[in-house]
This record gives structure tokens, sequence and C-alpha cells, in this order.
């Protein structure tokens, strides 16, 4: 793409409360590759605007960019904008073989989006400026910058332990209905907004809005805002409207709803047992409130529904659902995005051309992921030339794609400034508002013998972790150890042993407080939302014997495997913000505020949670 065009001044984004600035590049040496623009279209002045909004219609400069563009478009160019790839946010050299793929899929193939996953700002906004110099279209991009996943933390040099920096990792969606607050919603969806839009990426793949009302549901858990519908939307929307004013395309998902499951979709076809009535009062409910604040795009759920479908058939390839019910029932007038395609959730049973077919006969805009996309394009391109699918249905979602694209300003503004990321990603400020958000996060579900505060006495800390978690438990000894000097700090992992644990449990034993912090979270694919049977065992043992203090930092629902302790702290997920808050809150140095915005049949309500 010429240089010319990237030194071009674009315009404004207009979120639904506040105006951003698109991120502006100086112009950068060109690569050896260089794709040639789409059209010869002028580019908007810098006095234009460009908004969010999916109710504003598009300004004339706009909708002749979508029209010439399309004009261009063969059929396979056109599928080819409906396919996005997973890139990786790593540092690769020009002769990177994965890199070197990615970019003969979008020169080639003509892709028309990626997705971004882990890796540091920087190395992230500099890889997607390399794709989008090859793009003949502007790549639109995307990433899963949920709440708490930390996709753009940089990552953590082992040998030494080092943390290697990155974007602002905000408590997880289920800390902030611990808050109940709409306004931590509305900030963190900003911020996350702000901090994309800096690193190149417009979309963001969230809010989750399921409705987590399965204590087993061993996929959604603290990604969802709670179990309840009302709740959930109500922080689901203000998150859309946060997201919006940050300057970024926001995503609910997982439609018709993931939360009452157990089983990852991941590794298998989940079932949902709910009948339309059901959806209508629960699932549908944050979904409705989410497109009402603004959502302009829905991600599928690789689910069945039997008791509406009558069927097996996956959410994401039926047309009942994706169309029927989505755009007819709901008036959704949104790009439509299915879930990743590797997932087994849709896998089994259908080949890769078969479920990128279906999906897009089902009402799907975008294909994400596909195992491999030239043989998705090629399936859909061939349905297309056997009247299968209608010409028509393509160009319909080759729109929807393109005005994402002038929507966010990518279209005539590319390439991401990498100076003045530094000025915007991981800001003391935004590091400041997480920090907030954990401590009003945390809840003390109960506390028979009033054991916390903690400020005085012979401290045993007991962190149970995966060995795979470098950094998890570091914050929260801290803390512990600076309120309380001389705590004992043991950490076990799923490969303790009985000799292991038995030498620790007669260290602890008549201390004054024994502290167990369990780091469980949720990982995909993996399971990873239980601690090990032995290990749980002995923690209950512990609780029964010793003055003890369990704290989830992750899966609230661990009281399940530990039912007498008798003093337990829910901080709904991971990392150095919520392992803060809950060590200072432990330790008397902070406020506990927190309602649980979950329950447990027999053990626990939705709304409970001590003061002090």
């Amino acid at each position: 793409m010429p240089r010319a065009r990237h030194a071009i001044v674009a315009a404004l984004l207009v979120g639904a409360c506040t105006s951003t600035p698109v991120v502006v590049a100086t112009p950068e040496p060109a690569p050896a590759v260089v794709a040639q623009p789409v059209a010869a279209v002028p580019t908007p002045a810098a006095s234009q605007i460009y908004t969010l909004d999916p109710a504003a219609p598009l300004t004339a400069a706009q909708q002749r960019w979508i029209d010439s563009t399309i004009a261009t478009l063969s059929t396979r160019e056109r599928v080819g904008q409906m396919v996005w790839r997973w890139v990786l946010g790593d540092y690769a050299s020009t002769g990177d073989s994965s890199l070197a793929l990615a970019l003969s899929e979008i020169r080639d193939l003509g892709i028309g989006g990626v997705t971004m996953s882990l890796g540091s700002p920087i190395e992230t906004a500099a890889k997607i400026n390399t794709m989008q110099r090859a793009s003949r279209v502007p790549l639109i991009v995307s990433s899963d910058l949920e709440p708490g996943l930390g996709r753009l933390e940089g990552g953590v040099f082992s040998h030494y332990l080092t943390i290697a920096g990155g974007a602002t990792v905000f408590p997880q969606a289920m800390a902030i209905g611990a808050t109940g607050r709409e306004q931590d919603a509305y900030d963190v969806g900003r911020i996350i907004g702000t901090e994309a839009r800096a690193v190149g990426i417009q979309i963001n793949f969230a809010p989750t809005v399921d409705v987590n009302n399965n204590p087993s549901n061993p996929v959604i858990n603290v990604r969802s805002f709670g179990e309840d519908p009302a709740q959930v939307a109500r922080l689901a929307a203000a998150f859309v409207r946060g997201s919006l004013a940050g300057g970024a395309i926001a995503t609910a998902k997982h439609f018709p709803g993931h939360g009452d499951t157990d089983v990852d979709s991941h590794v298998g076809l989940p079932i949902v047992g709910s009948t339309r009535a059901q959806l209508d009062t629960v699932e549908l409910v944050p979904f409705r409130a989410a497109i009402a604040a603004g959502a302009q795009m829905v991600m599928t759920a690789h689910l069945a529904l039997p008791a509406v479908l009558d069927s097996s058939t996956p959410a994401t390839l039926s047309p009942a659902i994706m169309t029927s019910l989505l755009r007819d029932t709901l008036g959704f007038r949104g790009t439509t995005i299915t879930d990743a395609l590797t997932m087994e959730g849709v896998g089994k049973g259908y080949s890769q051309e078969e479920s990128a077919v279906l999906a897009v006969k089902a009402g799907v805009d975008v294909l994400l992921m596909p195992r491999d996309a030239r043989r998705a394009i090629n399936a859909v391109v061939e349905a297309v030339d056997r009247g299968e699918i209608p010409a028509a249905v393509i160009e319909r979602s080759v729109r929807r794609i393109l005005e994402l694209k002038v929507r966010t300003g990518v279209a005539f503004a590319p390439i991401t400034d990498l100076e003045r990321l530094r000025t915007i990603v991981g800001a003391p400020e935004h590091r400041a508002l997480a920090n907030q958000i954990a401590e009003r996060a945390i809840t003390l579900l109960r506390d028979n013998g009033n054991l916390v505060p903690v400020r005085t006495g012979r401290v045993v800390l007991v962190q149970y972790m995966p060995e795979t978690e470098l950094k998890a438990g570091r914050r929260f000894q801290a803390e512990v150890q600076a309120a309380v000097r001389g705590a004992r700090v043991f950490k076990i992992t799923p490969r303790s042993g009985a000799a292991e644990l038995d030498s620790i449990a007669r260290i602890l034993r008549g201390a004054d407080r024994v502290i167990l912090a369990a780091h469980v979270r949720r990982v995909e694919g993996e399971g990873r939302n239980a601690i090990p049977a032995n290990i749980a065992t002995w923690m209950n043992g512990i609780a029964a014997r010793e003055r003890t203090i369990f704290v989830a930092l992750g899966n609230p629902y661990l009281i399940r495997q530990v039912p007498r302790v008798g003093t337990y702290v829910m901080s709904y997920g991971v990392g150095d913000a919520l392992e803060r808050a809950a060590a200072r809150a432990v330790m008397g140095q902070g406020p506990i505020t927190g309602r649980t915005p979950v329950s447990l049949p027999g053990v626990f309500a939705r709304g409970a949670g001590l003061t002090r």
C-alpha cells in the first residue's frame, strides 16, 4: 500500500458517549512487497466524523468507499473478506514461517481480517502494521480482550520471573458483577477499547453476556457478569457503551447463551436444555440489552438446543438460531461471526468445508479461524457456483464487513503509531482503576470465627497453583508478608504428594491464622476450574483443625470442594490487581464490600457478602 496513503490524517471516531481520535501513524518505510490500493477513492478530509453508532447513517464518502471496493472484488475475493485468521502477537522475523503464512493468506486469499492473541502491545501493533501494508483492502483487526484475559499482557521471562509488561489487565467480568456498578463496567469497556485502538485493534470480542446459572460451567464461569439476567444485561450494556466511547466495536457473545452448560465447547458439543420460553426470559435478556446499547457484532455459540431445534445441530450452523431468532426476532442488523471454527463444538461431525458452508447458509457473516482458510474459501465459492448459496447473501455479508471498516476508520487509516501507543496502553491511571475495581469486588462470603482481618500472630500462607502459573501468588504473598512480618509461605501444586502435604500440616499446626489461597482459573479446553481431589481433601482437613481462611482466587465455586472452611473469600479471578486486593482485604488494609453475583444452591445465595 503506497506510503502516501498512510500519511493522510484521518478523522475522529465518535462513540456513544464521547469521541476518541483514530490512531494515526506517521509514514514508515514500505516493505519489499506492497499491495496496491483497492480503488482510487478519495480519502475523507480530517474534518469529517466517523461514528460507531450503528444507528447513524454512513457519510457519502464512507458509502462510496464500500461501493467502489465491493465492485472490484470477485466472488472469491468477497468470500475471502468473510474469513478472519488467528495471528499470535509475538515477535516474528520476515522469514518466520508463521508470519509468512499469514501474509500469504492476506495477499493471495484476500482474507478480510485477523484476530490477534497473546503478545506485547508494541510487537502486536508492529505485526498488525506489517499485515496492513500487505493487504489490498485494509484489514479489520479483532482480539478477545475480555476483562482478565490478558491477551496483551506481554508475558514472563521465566528464568528471572521478570514480567515483560503490557496492557492494563482488569478484573474479570464476574468481579465487576460483584461490585454491581455500571460505572465500573462502562470504564472497563472504555479503557480496553482505548488501549485496543492504540494497538491497532478495532473489534473487541467482548462482553461475554452469557448468564452463568450453572456452577459446573467449565468454559464461562468468571467470564460472565453473574447469574441474574437483569444484572448481566445492565452491566453488559454499560460495557458496550464504554467500548464505543473508547473507539472499539463491541461483540455480544455467545449467542444464544452459553451459561447453562457443563461441557466446554472447545472440546465437545454442549447440550443446553432450555426451551424457547426459557431463552426469552434468561439467555436472550442480555443480548437484547447489548444490541440496544450499540453492539455491532454478535458471536455464535457452538452448542445444541434440542428443545428449541429438535436436533443436535450446533447453533452456529442453524438458520433457526442465526437468522430467525437473532435477526428476525431480536432485530439484529449488525455483523455475525462464528466462534472459532477450530473448536470441537462445531468440529466434531462436520468437515471444514461443511461447517463453513453451513454457517454461511445459517446467516453468519464471518468465519473465524477455520483450520484451513483456503479450504473454507473454496468450499463457500463452490457453494455459490452451484447455486446453494445465493451471490446476494455473500454481497450482503461483505457489505456489513466493509461497513465495520469505514465506521472504525481503518479503511482510511490502517497504520498504528507505535510511539503514541506508549502514551496510552498501560497508563498509570488505567492500572489505578483496575486496582480500585478489584478492591470493590472482594467478597467475604462467610467468617464464622471472625478471623478477618488478620493483623498479628503466627501466620502461615499456603498457596495452591498449577505449575504453569508462573506469576500466580507473587503479589498475594508480598502483601501478606508486608503486613505480618515472619509469615511463613508454602507453595503446593498438583504434583504435591502426601509427604509434602503432611510436612506442611505439621508446620502450620496451632498457627493463629492459616491462609489457604487457591489460584484456580478457567483455561479453555483444559478443565482447570477445580482443585485436584487430593489437594482439596487435604485443605478440607486443615480447615477442620486450624483457624483457616480460604481465598478463592479464580473460580468462586471452590467452596464445594472445601465445605468445612469457616471463612471464605472470593476474588472472582486471577492477576495482580485481584491478588493485591484480596490480600489487603484479608490483612485488614482494605475494605470488603463485594456481593456475590452468583449462587450455589444449599451453600450461598446471590447477593451474599459480609462487610468489613
